[in-house]
């Protein structure tokens, strides 16, 4: 039986310009997250 994941918010990364969502880990600072990736962040 697959887990369904419910509809999690997601935003676009200004750097590459893809859709990502939601992780568990950025679950307490979802608001202050811009990039995707490490790399992303690191190549502003």
């Amino acid at each position: 039986m697959a887990h369904k994941k419910q509809h999690l918010p997601t935003k676009i990364c200004p750097i590459c310009k893809k859709p990502f969502t939601w992780r568990k880990k950025w679950e307490r600072d979802w608001e202050n997250v811009t990039y995707c990736s490490e790399r992303c962040r690191k190549n502003k």
